[in-house]
C-alpha cells in the first residue's frame, strides 16, 4: 500500500509544483513553446497518478487525476494558440486539481495533535513547491538552448523561488521533526540515517545547488546552470521521497 500512495503522491506534489511555477514565469519573456510542451509532462504525471489509483482504488479516488490530465491537455492546447490568460488560468486549475488529489490520498492519523495536522495539510503545498519549482527552473534552463535569446529574469526568478520553497519546506519538516522527537525521542540508527538523507539532499544540498546555479547565471551560462539544476531535480526528488516514506512509516511529515 504504501509504495502506491507514495508514488501516487509524489506525483500530485511534483504536478501542483510545476503547474503552479509555470503559471508564474512571465509570458512576456519566455515563449509558449516552453508553457505547450511541457504541459506535456503535466500530462503524463497525472496519467501516471490516475494510473496507480486505478490499481488502488480503495485508497486513491480516481477523478482528481483524470481532471488533472484533462486539464493539462487543455492547457496545452491553450498555449499552442498563444492565449497566456487562458493558458496560466488553464495551469492554475491543474495546480489546485493536483494539490486537491494529494490532501484526498493522504490520511491524517486520528491520534495528531493539532500542530500535527497543520503539518500534514502544510506537507504537500510545502513538497510540492520544492519538487515544482526545481523542475521548472531545470526545464526553462533547458529551454533557452531553443531559445537563447530569452532574457534571464525569468530563470533567475525560479532560482530565487526555489531558495524560498526549500526555506518553507525546512520549517515544515523541522516543525515535524521536533514534534516526533518530542513524542519518541532521539531518532535510531535507521530513520536517522533517512533522516540524515533528507536533509542532506532535500534542504542543505538544494540550497549549495541553488548557490552554485546564481553564481553560475551571473557569468552568464545557462549550458552550465542547466546543468546543476538537472543535479538538483534528481537530489530534491531523493529527498521528498525519502521524506514522504519517512511520513508514512512515523505518521508525521518529516
Amino acid at each position: 500500500h504504501h509504495p502506491v500512495l507514495v508514488l501516487s503522491q509524489f506525483a500530485f506534489r511534483l504536478s501542483f509544483g510545476l503547474a503552479a511555477a509555470m503559471a508564474l514565469t512571465s509570458h512576456r519573456h519566455v515563449s509558449s513553446g516552453y508553457f505547450r510542451v511541457h504541459c506535456y509532462v503535466l500530462l503524463g504525471l497525472n496519467v501516471l497518478a490516475a494510473s496507480l489509483a486505478f490499481l488502488d482504488r480503495e485508497s486513491l479516488p480516481l477523478w482528481p487525476p483524470m481532471v488533472a490530465a484533462a486539464l493539462s491537455y487543455v492547457a496545452s492546447a491553450i498555449w499552442l494558440y498563444e492565449k497566456p490568460r487562458a493558458g496560466r488560468v488553464a495551469l492554475a486549475l491543474v495546480a489546485a486539481t493536483a494539490l486537491a488529489a494529494d490532501w484526498l490520498a493522504g490520511t491524517i492519523p486520528s491520534s495528531a495533535s493539532t500542530a500535527a495536522r497543520i503539518l500534514w495539510w502544510l506537507d504537500a503545498p510545502s513538497g510540492g513547491l520544492v519538487l515544482g519549482v526545481t523542475m521548472a527552473a531545470m526545464l526553462l534552463g533547458h529551454w533557452y538552448l531553443n531559445a537563447p535569446g530569452m532574457k534571464l529574469d525569468p530563470l533567475k526568478r525560479l532560482v530565487q523561488g526555489m531558495v524560498l520553497a526549500v526555506a518553507a519546506r525546512a520549517v515544515v519538516a523541522g516543525a515535524g521533526l521536533w514534534l516526533f522527537i518530542a513524542a519518541h525521542g532521539t531518532p535510531g540508527l535507521t530513520d536517522g540515517l533517512f533522516l540524515a538523507l533528507r536533509w542532506l539532499c532535500g534542504i542543505v544540498g538544494l540550497w549549495l545547488l541553488c548557490w552554485m546555479t546564481w553564481q553560475i547565471l551571473k557569468i552568464p551560462n545557462t549550458q552550465s546552470a542547466t546543468g546543476v539544476l538537472y543535479v538538483a531535480v534528481i537530489i530534491s526528488f531523493i529527498g521528498e521521497l525519502t521524506a514522504q516514506l519517512l511520513a508514512a512509516e512515523h505518521g508525521i511529515p518529516l
